[in-house]
């Protein structure tokens, strides 16, 4: 099978999103250049990561590049639309990569398909420059500093929008009828101290 490879170097959207009900949410990453629009679906834990490195490398350029204009930390992003229609996933992430790119002043995110194939999981990089057409499909994405400022406030409103905490024990509450908290001796609402 041949791999393709889906390269975005000017986006004018890339969002994540989810589809479904608080704990069994499944989540999406959506990039969008003009009529080309592409979804890939990524784990809950992946989209956390990829929010927390991508924040950590920002931080960092504020901090050292006075030549990269890098925007301060963003509470609410401006866009909290949901994905764009049709949904049609391409693949569903397993590798991802992030860099930022002195040339273009931009942050690259690359994404490849989840692969079983054994020299993936050994050498991806033998396998990316030696045998091109046998390699996971892959998402390129090249990001302004100000975009992915705006990315890294989404992910962190997406992913905090799933399953409310306790405020009493930090545990996750996984029904709507609360949960057995081990401080309220077993009773379903916590006792107020």
């Amino acid at each position: 099978m041949t791999r393709r490879t889906f390269r975005f170097e000017r986006p004018d959207r890339v969002v994540v999103g989810t589809v479904g009900r608080p704990g069994a949410r499944v989540f999406h990453l959506q990039v969008r250049e003009g009529s080309r629009l592409v979804t890939v679906r990524c784990e809950k834990a992946q989209i956390s990561q990829l929010a927390l490195q991508m924040d950590r490398i920002l931080d960092g350029l504020a901090a050292h590049a006075a030549d990269v204009l890098v925007p301060p930390t963003i509470q609410t992003p401006d866009d909290l639309a949901p994905l764009d229609a049709p949904l049609d996933v391409e693949f569903t992430v397993g590798t991802m990569a992030m860099a930022f790119d002195e040339p273009t002043k931009r942050v690259e995110i690359e994404m490849y398909a989840v692969s079983d194939d054994e020299l993936m999981i050994t050498d991806p990089a033998m396998l990316l420059t030696t045998l091109p057409d046998a390699a996971p499909d892959c998402l390129e994405i090249f990001m302004t500093t100000s975009q992915a400022r705006q990315f890294v406030a989404r992910c962190s409103v997406v992913v905090a929008s799933g399953r409310q905490y306790c405020p009493y024990c930090s545990q996750q509450i996984l029904s709507a009828e609360g949960h057995l908290c081990p401080r309220s001796n077993g009773y379903r609402k916590p006792l107020v101290w």
